[in-house]
């Protein structure tokens, strides 16, 4: 939940109460980084100045991630001009 929605927060009385007994947690985050910090238990990781995020961060494995589909759909769109649609012979 958002810090700033923590006000308009209601929850049921067993809800409350299973907060109580440590059966369910609720956390308040400022951003989306410090939520996936509290669900995952791994930082979220912040830019350097060379522009990149710690490797082992979640914003660094996402980027991985991403820059890898970057590169294999790159590889992908060349392989299929250079060899000719057979969408386009049909």
């Amino acid at each position: 939940m958002l810090r700033s929605n923590l006000r308009n927060l209601v929850l049921r009385p067993d809800v409350v109460q299973a907060v109580k007994e440590g059966k369910f947690h609720v956390h308040a985050v400022g951003t989306i980084d410090e939520g996936i910090e509290v669900l995952t238990g791994i930082a979220a990781g912040e830019r350097s100045p060379d522009g990149y995020y710690p490797a082992n961060s979640i914003n660094g494995r996402v980027e991985k991630t991403l820059t890898r589909f970057s590169e294999q759909q790159k590889q992908f769109s060349a392989a299929g001009n250079s060899q000719g649609s057979t969408a386009e012979k049909d």
